[in-house]
């Protein structure tokens, strides 16, 4: 499937603001499931172009003169493979992800409510890892307002609901847990009745020497519909816009984004072909 994104990013402030830097993790995430027709960041400054220690493929835009607003926008199109068949392991040694963070850090009542699946985990990863994320929406449905990006999944898990990241940072305590090397993703879903979308959030396990894909709230594998961004231990790895700044006061954040199924490819050959892997950032 071929998806087209445009996502853009507004930071308004009630004082100016005297310098800020923001890491951008807006680029597709390089891997065997999904391949970048087009993109393009657009950034109101010269960005610099990095991979961080997750290997995502990072802007950072640093801002040393007074501002008032920040707008990002990221825009491309990328093909999606409909079954995601898991990743190797690339050049991070998985057990990196079994280490906990302030954000996944278990309390008492995630303990026990990962104990009795413990067996299963061990003698049948899938199956197991599986249960656990039906557990989890079960135990955590899905609720908006409930909880916000600074929540850890043990707030989560004490409030009774929560939204992607709650689901994932659960998830990710839970398989750590047990054992199981987990990490955090941050992306897109399309469905075919709703275009305009927020970031969205799900979580990779590593069973059978390879990166297997759970999305916890829509209690399913990872396939076609979901662009991949970036990975991390938790949100704070992986979140599509993080900044530090000096001044600035109140701050408004403005974001959407708009995922579509783009037009089916031209057949190879064809003029009217557009050229894949082209990728550039802009300076609006």
């Amino acid at each position: 499937m071929r998806l087209s994104v445009v996502h853009a990013t507004t930071y308004r402030y009630a004082d100016p603001v005297q310098r800020s830097t923001q890491y951008i993790r807006l680029t597709p995430y390089t891997c065997p499931r999904q391949r970048l027709v087009s993109w393009q960041v657009d950034t109101p400054a010269p960005a610099v172009t990095m991979r961080d220690a997750f290997d995502n493929l990072t802007h950072v835009l640093t801002f040393d003169r007074p501002h008032d607003s920040i707008r990002l926008e990221a825009r491309g199109e990328v093909d999606v493979d409909e079954v995601d068949e898991g990743e190797p392991a690339g050049r991070i040694n998985p057990m990196v992800f079994l280490r906990t963070t302030p954000l996944t850090e278990p309390d008492d009542a995630i303990r026990a409510f990962v104990e009795p699946m413990r067996v299963m985990v061990r003698t049948r990863p899938l199956i197991g890892i599986t249960d656990l994320m039906a557990a989890i929406l079960d135990r955590l449905p899905y609720r908006k307002g409930v909880t916000s990006v600074t929540h850890t999944a043990a707030e989560a898990f004490v409030a009774s609901g929560g939204v992607c990241q709650d689901h994932s940072h659960v998830f990710l305590a839970c398989c750590r847990l047990l054992g199981v090397p987990a990490r955090y993703v941050s992306g897109y879903a399309w469905s075919p009745d709703r275009e305009l979308v927020q970031s969205h959030a799900w979580s990779e396990a590593w069973l059978g020497q390879r990166w297997a894909s759970f999305d916890v709230s829509n209690s399913r594998d990872v396939g076609g519909a979901h662009v991949k961004l970036a990975i991390g231990l938790d949100y704070l790895d992986a979140c599509p816009v993080r900044g530090v700044r000096l001044g600035g006061g109140e701050e408004q954040l403005s974001a959407h984004a708009q995922v579509t199924a783009a037009p089916a490819p031209q057949r190879r050959g064809d003029p009217r072909s557009r050229p894949s892997g082209s990728q550039q950032t802009r300076q609006q």
